[in-house]
């Protein structure tokens, strides 16, 4: 199953078209280092949350906005190969000075745990990060495949949610601390792919009255109040 590199950055809003030149001269080392696909997901309704959110997870400045991304490889051998030799390639040092604070960027690496549907066309994207405690593995699983199912049935074309297993401690910020994770606990990065923003919103009005949802939420085997989500407009998909 698919193994993930996750990002959450806040770039300033002004310089959108940087990021996505910038995120774009990465392509041909991800693609020559064994990645199959690199997602730059735009912040286009990204709620503010009670005890955290995903603006507070990368300190978000108001003229900011945050973006929620991600690589994919074919496996975990694969993504830790690429990191060793992106790290001492001389090529990322000729792409010039990053559109962002990178200081405040997070990452983790994700290994699959649920994957439902093909990778389609992409039109807009339903990002989550949440704290699982690791007992329960199994029960998080079994909740995403109920409520991938529901998402799949309304027009989602693919459901991946994805388990941390390589999450670092940040000087500044980090999944661990925008998650609030507590002892026993690692982070979850998952995501939905809609065809387009008018299918995903429609697909919510009746997601909002879906038993299996409803069901589901009963007994969720994570703390929802520390769970923070948006909706982001693909700028890379490739």
């Amino acid at each position: 199953m698919t193994y993930v590199d996750g990002f959450i950055v806040a770039v300033p809003t002004a310089n959108k078209e940087a990021y996505r030149a910038h995120a774009e001269k990465m392509l041909p080392l991800l693609d020559e280092f064994g990645a199959t696909r690199l997602v730059e997901g735009w912040g286009d309704s990204v709620p503010r949350g009670e005890l955290n959110d995903l603006y507070r997870a990368v300190d978000a400045k108001d003229d900011e906005t945050v973006l929620f991304s991600w690589i994919e490889y074919p496996d975990k051998a694969t993504r830790d190969a690429a990191g060793e030799k992106m790290m001492s390639d001389p090529r990322l040092q000729d792409m010039g000075e990053m559109p962002f604070d990178g200081s405040r960027m997070i990452y983790a690496g994700f290994e699959g745990l649920s994957e439902e549907g093909a990778r389609g066309e992409c039109g807009y994207i339903d990002g989550i990060v949440l704290p699982v405690p690791v007992a329960n593995r199994q029960g998080y699983r079994d909740f995403c495949t109920v409520t991938a199912a529901a998402f799949r049935d309304h027009g989602a074309t693919r459901v991946v949610d994805g388990w941390g297993t390589d999450v670092p401690d940040g000087k500044q910020t980090d999944f661990k601390r925008a998650a609030l994770v507590q002892d026993g606990e690692t982070v979850v990065f998952g995501w939905v792919e809609w065809p387009s923003k008018a299918v995903r919103d429609a697909a919510w009005e009746k997601l909002m009255t879906d038993e299996r949802l409803a069901n589901a939420g009963k007994d969720r085997p994570f703390d929802g109040k520390r769970m923070m989500f948006g909706g982001f407009t693909p700028i890379v998909d490739k």
